[in-house]
């Protein structure tokens, strides 16, 4: 049931979905051609481009619209496409994590920061996790809202399940989960509050530490530190 009403949710949707991958394929072409030449950038965003529309159909289905989880999970298949044209050139995840680390964050650059989240909105969280707890989707991510103590940080989630850590792994992009999670020290940005991680799902934890604390600064940058280690 789940698989069909997924199929028929991203196909109903596949002109906005698509719309979205050539958002991001704009902002990979500078890169890509100026690494490896204007040919090789046309051709891998054109497969990049018919891969994602093959995969659409398979996406699973965590509910739709009343999901607000749903829409990370389309903006995991156009990584995840964008991985695999990439690797069938003879290119690295490394290499595909970096253009689109780059990618992103002259994207952001543009853009206003976030506002924070109002008291209503943290509400909607904690109800979000609790009501994520109950797994109704076996794609769907499982978390928890954190509460903080207004010192170490004001707020948080432990994400104990990932919706595109499983997408990944049931398409072997496994290698690749890592260098899509980090882009979210360059997404997170909301005025006047700083996000913080130190353990992930796709490294081997037991979860994902999301937290947030009013002040302070986000370390960003490349290489991820899990290059490093």
């Amino acid at each position: 049931m789940d698989k069909q009403a997924g199929a028929g949710y991203y196909l109903a949707r596949q002109a906005n979905i698509l719309a979205l991958f050539d958002d991001h394929a704009r902002a990979w072409r500078p890169l890509l051609a100026h690494r490896y030449g204007e040919g090789f950038a046309a051709a891998v965003l054109q497969e990049a481009r018919q891969q994602h529309e093959a995969l659409l159909p398979g996406i699973p289905y965590i509910g739709g619209d009343e999901n607000p989880m749903t829409r990370h999970l389309i903006r995991s298949i156009t990584s995840l496409a964008f991985y695999q044209t990439m690797k069938a050139h003879g290119k690295t995840a490394e290499e595909t994590g970096q253009i689109l680390y780059a990618a992103v964050e002259a994207s952001v650059r543009q853009l206003p920061l976030a506002a924070p989240n109002s008291p209503e909105e943290l509400v909607r969280k904690r109800e979000q996790a609790r009501e994520s707890q109950k797994r109704r989707y076996l794609g769907d991510w499982v978390w928890e809202f954190v509460e903080g103590d207004g010192i170490a940080f004001d707020y948080g989630y432990d994400f104990i399940e990932c919706g595109t850590q499983k997408l990944y792994h049931a398409h072997g992009a496994d290698e690749f989960l890592p260098f899509y999670c980090y882009l979210d020290f360059v997404t997170y940005r909301t005025d006047g509050w700083s996000f913080s991680r130190t353990t992930t799902l796709a490294e081997g934890y037991d979860r994902c530490d999301f937290r947030f604390k009013r002040g302070g600064s986000t370390k960003k940058g490349w290489p991820p530190p899990f290059l490093e280690r």
